[in-house]
């Protein structure tokens, strides 16, 4: 049974008739749980819980500490190829934009990947568009044994790939995947992915689950919040992640909570999830799946994400840049993926980690060899 088959199971539920039922005791009784079930999810999720922050906070930080200590992991994003075929609405990378494309040769990310050492950095996520007739498979292998010369840990965030393939980037050196639905809701899904490989939601969703089987030992799921209805849309992310950290115990499953940015377009989300929301959010899916990473990207203001260090977050990706290179040198012309709003060096992040009392982690893993 894949997750589709959740995702189906409530594809009927309305969620609005159910949160306007939650209760003050309803909601107190699931922050009591020693294991939350969905149900308590929903109460935590509801716009009644928002009352209940204070509590939320002190438990979610709680259990944070229980199982990660005080640390948050640093981590920083590669973009090798800004090359893409779909026509996502929302992307600055989308087919249709006019904008100036580029693939990075060996050399060159064989640069960047000095410059990224230099800042003590020991996690890369290396990104691509999706054109995989541009960057196939064997490109991605090149990239992952020219980075993990360089980095303990080597991630992707590509287009979603066979078992087989995933394998393949394992044994090349990858450790893990990043993999965002953008949305669980089926109808919006259709209507910002307009044309492209993307436009298959049941493949992408299998994605995550994929990696997993392909020998992946962390995958980093979630949807752009803004794209549609935002408490459902955490409620389906939850249930995805749960479901693979219960069927995979081998595997470390990590949520992201990206808010839409602004990015090359016109495209306005429908809706807007404001920080003290946000918090709810993250707070409500530490309590689900208190083994899980929490990652805040740079997406979020500096103010911000040092306001919430504390409340559940694990990983933070820092003095990042979302054109494709930019490490070694400024790419002069390039159009982003989307706005980074904290734009302080990795230094600056750790020195900021720092003062809230927690330790910067640069590395967390060795492969066995």
């Amino acid at each position: 049974m894949s997750f589709f088959y959740l995702v189906e199971q409530y594809r009927e539920f309305d969620f609005q008739q159910f949160f306007a039922q939650v209760t003050d005791a309803a909601i107190l009784r699931s922050l009591a749980q020693e294991k939350p079930d969905v149900v308590d999810f929903l109460n935590l999720l509801s716009p009644k819980a928002a009352g209940h922050l204070e509590a939320m906070a002190h438990k979610a930080q709680q259990l944070t500490v229980q199982y990660f200590g005080r640390t948050i992991q640093l981590f920083i994003p590669l973009y090798i190829s800004n090359h893409c075929s779909n026509q996502c609405a929302y992307c600055g990378f989308n087919h249709k934009n006019d904008i100036l494309r580029r693939k990075l040769s060996l050399a060159e990310i064989e640069e960047e990947a000095r410059a990224i050492a230099r800042t003590g950095m020991q996690h890369v996520l290396f990104l691509t568009g999706e054109a995989p007739h541009l960057t196939p498979m064997e490109y991605l292998e090149e990239a992952a044994e020219c980075l993990k010369h360089h980095f303990a840990s080597v991630a992707i965030e590509v287009y979603p790939l066979e078992v087989e393939e995933y394998r393949r980037l394992q044994q090349a050196g990858v450790d893990g995947m990043t993999l965002f639905q953008e949305t669980y809701d089926q109808e919006v899904y259709r209507r910002v992915h307009r044309a492209g490989r993307k436009m298959d939601y049941h493949w992408r969703l299998d994605a995550p689950e994929r990696a997993i089987q392909g020998g992946m030992r962390l995958v980093n799921l979630g949807p752009l919040l803004g794209l549609a209805e935002p408490r459902s849309e955490i409620f389906f992310t939850g249930l995805h992640a749960r479901y693979l950290d219960d069927k995979y115990l081998e595997a470390e499953v990590a949520v992201s909570l990206p808010r839409f940015n602004a990015a090359e377009g016109d495209f306005r989300p429908d809706y807007l999830v404001d920080d003290k929301t946000f918090v709810q959010f993250m707070t409500a899916l530490r309590i689900f799946l208190p083994r899980a990473g929490l990652t805040i990207s740079t997406r979020e203001s500096a103010a911000f994400r040092d306001r919430i260090m504390t409340l559940g977050a694990t990983r933070y990706s820092a003095g990042s840049s979302t054109g494709v290179g930019g490490y070694a040198e400024m790419r002069v012309g390039q159009t982003p993926q989307f706005e980074i709003t904290d734009e302080r060096s990795v230094a600056e992040v750790a020195a900021a980690i720092v003062a809230r009392g927690y330790q910067p982690v640069y590395k967390d893993w060795d492969a066995i060899v």
